[in-house]
């Protein structure tokens, strides 16, 4: 991680999550205070889910929210999309009826609309922008339905956009995060990124995430040598460096974890940094 982004590492520090893909290395409570065993697989992940919120669901929620005008322009609009038959002509109105949506505050309307539009013009660029807004979706709505909602429109296009580029590791990973964090069906994600792995040993980035599943279903072993494995690639990278301190951390090893953060600390040399990994090593001294 460049040294511009310890904003994000103080994020995570005191809730020990992913620096990157989000990962919460906490089992869920039960009531009373009982966690709940997390599900484990090969560099697994434990996994909630939701069931999806229907499309019409979420788009009469959201004309509630709107006012009369913008409801008459989105219905314009989508008459106009309907007598379409050309697909480029079709895409570029939902386009301009997300971007109604968009500029309401209505993310996810907006999120599905452009998701239609660029099914249709079937392009990388445009199925990954929309499958990045779901992504952000998925990881930012109130709703659980309507973030397991999100996920599946993630999916549907980050696959689509793999099918014109099937290379493309970048979304690859980001497929795996939308399995892993947004539905039931966790493994595919992980199969995905043991994929690039067996391809790419060195591969940084499927190797962090693979080493963040395994600190959340508490395979302190594989996740260690996931982050050993990016050291060895990279010695100064402060994920790998935070999220080993973790590994040592919960094996009773501290002096280490505190090592490896003081580490953290030498290589980003910030203040407000510094400040903020010497308040949580006070935690476990």
């Amino acid at each position: 991680m460049r040294k511009g982004h310890y904003i994000a590492l103080i994020a995570a520090v005191a809730l020990t999550a992913a620096l990157y893909w989000g990962v919460n290395t906490v089992p869920p409570k039960k009531p009373g205070g009982q966690q709940q065993p997390a599900s484990t697989h090969d560099d697994g992940a434990q996994h909630m889910a939701a069931a999806p919120a229907s499309v019409d669901s979420i788009l009469t929620a959201g004309k509630s929210a709107l006012h009369d005008h913008a409801v008459e322009e989105i219905d314009a609009l989508l008459a106009k999309a309907d007598k379409a038959t050309d697909k480029s002509k079709k895409a570029s109105i939902y386009t301009e009826v997300a971007q109604i949506w968009q500029q309401h505050k209505q993310l996810s309307q907006a999120a599905y609309y452009y998701t239609e539009a660029a099914k249709l013009e079937n392009s990388e660029k445009s199925l990954n922008f929309a499958a990045r807004l779901n992504s952000e979706l998925m990881r930012s709505a109130e709703s659980a339905s309507v973030r397991a909602w999100a996920a599946q429109q993630a999916i549907a296009a980050f696959e689509q956009s793999l099918e014109l580029n099937p290379d493309n590791d970048t979304v690859k990973m980001a497929l795996a995060a939308a399995y892993v964090d947004g539905t039931s069906q966790p493994m595919q994600g992980i199969q995905l990124l043991l994929g690039i792995t067996r391809e790419q040993p060195n591969h940084i980035q499927a190797n962090l995430m693979l080493g963040q599943l395994a600190i959340r279903s508490g395979q302190m072993d594989k996740a260690q040598e996931r982050f050993e494995k990016v050291l060895s690639i990279e010695p100064e990278n402060t994920e790998a460096l935070y999220f080993l301190a973790e590994v040592y951390k919960s094996k009773g090893n501290k002096q280490k974890a505190i090592e490896l953060l003081e580490e953290c600390k030498r290589i980003i040399n910030n203040p407000s940094f510094s400040k903020e990994i010497d308040e949580y090593i006070k935690t476990f001294k």
